[in-house]
C-alpha cells in the first residue's frame, strides 16, 4: 500500500479503535453549511463526523477486527465516532435528519455488533447516559430504602403511641 494511503488508514483505524461506536451516514445532497452544522451539533456531545474513502474505512475496520459493513459503504458516506455516548450521537443524527431531511442513517457498529438504521433510531429514543444511571441507582437503592422504613416502623409506632399518651412530654 502506498505510504500516504497507509497514513490515512492508520488515522481512521485510530479513530475506530478509540471509539466504542461507529455510525455510517450517507450525506449525498448536503450543503457545506449543513455538514458544518451537523459536525458542530455532534461535537457538543463528544462525537466527530469525518469523511473518508469507503475502501480505506473497510481496510481500517478489517484491521480493527470489526465487521466491514461491506454492503453499507457505498456512495458518499461519512463516519461518526465518539468518546462514549452513542445515544447522544444517534439523537443528534435523528433530530438533524428530521430537520433537514439529510443525512440518511445507513448503519453502525456498537461494541463489535452491527446496527441497522432502525436500531440506531431506537438508541436515539433512549434517555441520556446520566438519566439511565440515575434510574439504575434508584432501582438499586429501592430495596434498602424499604428495608430501612420497615426496621424503623416499630420504633416510630411506639414513639407515636407515647406522644399520644403524653402530649406534653411529661
Amino acid at each position: 500500500m502506498n505510504p500516504d494511503k497507509k497514513i490515512i488508514v492508520d488515522e481512521i483505524l485510530e479513530r475506530v479503535n478509540g471509539s466504542p461506536f461507529l455510525l455510517v451516514v450517507n450525506y449525498n445532497g448536503m450543503t457545506v453549511p449543513q455538514f458544518n452544522e451537523l459536525r458542530n451539533r455532534l461535537s457538543e456531545h463528544g462525537s466527530e463526523c469525518h469523511v473518508g474513502k469507503n475502501r480505506f474505512m473497510r481496510i481500517a475496520l478489517e484491521q480493527a477486527g470489526l465487521p466491514t459493513l461491506e454492503s453499507d459503504l457505498k456512495g458518499q458516506t461519512a463516519f461518526i465516532t465518539g468518546e462514549s455516548d452513542v445515544c447522544a450521537a444517534a439523537k443528534v443524527l435523528k433530530n438533524f435528519t428530521k430537520e433537514f431531511k439529510k443525512p440518511e442513517i445507513v448503519s453502525g457498529i456498537l461494541d463489535g455488533a452491527v446496527l441497522s438504521a432502525n436500531e440506531i433510531g431506537d438508541l436515539a429514543e433512549l434517555p441520556s447516559r446520566e438519566v439511565l444511571l440515575a434510574q439504575l441507582l434508584g432501582v438499586i437503592n429501592a430495596p434498602a430504602t424499604k428495608l430501612l422504613r420497615t426496621i424503623n416502623e416499630p420504633g416510630g409506632s411506639l414513639a407515636r403511641v407515647i406522644k399520644a399518651k403524653y402530649p406534653d412530654g411529661e
